[in-house]
Parts: structure tokens; C-alpha cells; sequence
């Protein structure tokens, strides 16, 4: 796949929430997975795909209820990708909350090696 196909795929998967459908189908083996910083929650990096599935899967356990899910057309350069994500939800622990981030992807051989989340 190219980066644009990768790009426009992760984008049609992750407005529907469903990270683990993303992952398995678009990450590579080896991917890394860069917090803006460690939290208690979660390490600033995860490395390989069987851990950042797990991270997604923990985000998840973390969400009371989902509201609204919105992720920008993405803006695709020849090795990488970026989009904006924007999540209105109610967490567990710590009350509702909007959580608006830009996504940063750089692709290898059709697919994601590594994702940087800013906020």
C-alpha cells in the first residue's frame, strides 16, 4: 500500500473507534507508539504491535462512554502522515473531557512504523 492508501484506510477505521482493526491491518511487527509524556496510565513509548494493541485496549477500559469520535482527512507527505483526532468522552476517573490531538504516522513498506501523538 502506499502512504496515501494507508493514510485514507486508518482514517476509515478510527472514526469508528476500533484501534485494534486498525492496528493488526495497517501496523508493522515493530512498531513504536510516542506519548506526548509518561503517564500513570501509560508509558511515553511503546514498542512493538502485540504491546501498543494492548495500550489501545487499555485506553478502551479507561472510557465510560464514547460521545462523538472525529478524525481529519490526513495530510500525507511521500513517508508519513498526519491527522487530527478529536474525542468528546466521559472517562472512568476523571469526568468528561474533550481530547483533540494531532497524529503524526511515518510508513515503511505500506505500513505504520511509528505514531507521535501531540497535544
Amino acid at each position: 500500500m502506499t502512504t496515501q492508501e494507508v493514510a485514507d484506510k486508518l482514517v476509515s477505521i478510527c472514526r469508528s473507534g476500533d484501534w485494534t482493526k486498525a492496528q493488526k491491518e495497517l501496523y508493522a511487527e515493530n512498531a513504536v507508539s510516542i506519548e506526548p509524556e509518561a503517564t500513570p496510565a501509560f508509558d511515553k513509548e511503546t514498542k512493538g504491535l502485540a504491546a501498543i494493541i494492548e495500550k489501545g485496549k487499555k485506553f478502551d477500559s479507561m472510557v465510560q462512554t464514547m460521545h462523538s469520535i472525529a478524525m481529519s482527512a490526513p495530510i500525507v507527505a511521500p513517508n508519513s502522515f498526519a491527522c487530527i483526532l478529536d474525542m468528546d468522552v466521559t472517562m472512568k476517573e476523571g469526568g468528561r473531557m474533550n481530547m483533540k490531538e494531532l497524529c503524526v504516522y511515518q510508513v515503511k513498506d505500506g505500513k505504520i512504523v511509528q505514531e507521535q501523538f501531540y497535544m
